[in-house]
C-alpha cells in the first residue's frame, strides 16, 4: 500500500517537479533561467533580455534577486521586450548600422533619462539636457560615451542627439556592450529603454512603468548585469 501511495503522489506532482522531470526536457529545464546559465555576472542582480529566436524582434525581460551567498535566484519582475527591427547577433561579432541587438552577458554602466530619476534610484543616473549626446562616430574620440556638449570630433549625424528620444530616452540604462574598450565598428548607444512605436534600431525596450520599476530595483551594490540572448542555439541566454 506504501509504494502505491508513493507512486501515485510522485505523478500528481509532475507538473509541479518541473520540465526537468519529464523524459526529453533539456537537463535542468525546470530552475530559475539564472541557474541554467553559463554566468549571471558575479552579483546577486540580473535582468534577462530573451527572445525565441535571433529573427526575434519581440520577447521578455525579466528581472532576478537572489538572497546571500549560493542562495536561489527568484523573479522580481517581468514585462514584455522588444528588440531590433533585424533581430538579434551575436555581441562578439555584431556590425554597427545592422538593426541588430547584441547578444552577450554585459553590466550597466549608469542610467539616464529626460525625465528626473524615479523616487528611490540608487544606480547612478544622468539627466538628460539639451547639449546631452551620445557619440557613435568611429573616427571620433568620444565613440560610444556620452558627450555633453558634442565633441568637436564627431559628426552631429553619427550621434544621437538624446533630448530628441522622447519617449525612449524618458528613462533608460547604459548596456555595457562594447563600452570599456570599444571595438570601432562593433557598435554604439546600446540601452535598455522605454518602449518608442515598435522594433529598436539595435536596443532593448520595456513599457515605462517597467523601465520604471527595473530603475528602482537595481542596486549597484549588489551588481547587477543584464544578459541578452535567445531560448536555445548558438545564442542562448544560457550560454552567457
Amino acid at each position: 500500500m506504501r509504494h502505491a501511495v508513493a507512486v501515485a503522489a510522485a505523478v500528481l506532482c509532475l507538473p509541479l517537479l518541473g520540465a526537468w522531470s519529464v523524459p526529453g526536457a533539456p537537463p535542468g529545464a525546470g530552475r530559475p533561467l539564472p541557474e541554467r546559465m553559463a554566468d549571471t555576472g558575479g552579483g546577486s542582480q540580473l535582468i534577462t533580455a530573451e527572445a525565441a529566436t535571433t529573427g526575434s524582434t519581440t520577447g521578455t525581460v525579466t528581472w532576478w534577486q537572489r538572497s546571500g551567498t549560493g542562495g536561489r535566484w527568484e523573479e522580481a519582475g517581468s514585462a514584455p521586450a522588444r528588440f531590433g527591427a533585424n533581430g538579434l547577433a551575436d555581441g562578439a561579432t555584431r556590425r554597427q548600422g545592422t538593426g541588430t541587438t547584441p547578444t552577450g552577458l554585459y553590466d550597466l554602466p549608469f542610467a539616464f533619462g529626460i525625465e528626473p530619476a524615479p523616487e528611490g534610484v540608487r544606480h547612478p543616473y544622468r539627466r538628460v539636457g539639451p547639449d546631452s549626446w551620445w557619440c557613435q562616430d568611429n573616427d571620433s574620440r568620444a565613440y560610444n560615451r556620452w558627450s555633453e556638449p558634442l565633441a568637436a570630433d564627431c559628426r552631429p549625424s553619427e550621434a544621437e542627439h538624446l533630448v530628441g528620444y522622447r519617449p525612449q530616452y524618458a528613462y533608460a540604462l547604459v548596456i555595457g556592450f562594447n563600452y570599456r574598450k570599444p571595438v570601432r565598428g562593433r557598435g554604439a548607444g546600446v540601452f535598455l529603454h522605454v518602449h518608442g512605436d515598435g522594433a529598436t534600431a539595435g536596443c532593448v525596450s520595456v513599457p515605462a512603468d517597467a523601465m520604471r520599476r527595473l530603475l528602482r530595483w537595481a542596486d549597484p551594490s549588489r551588481a547587477p548585469h543584464i544578459a541578452v540572448g535567445t531560448a536555445d542555439g548558438p545564442t542562448a541566454i544560457t550560454r552567457y
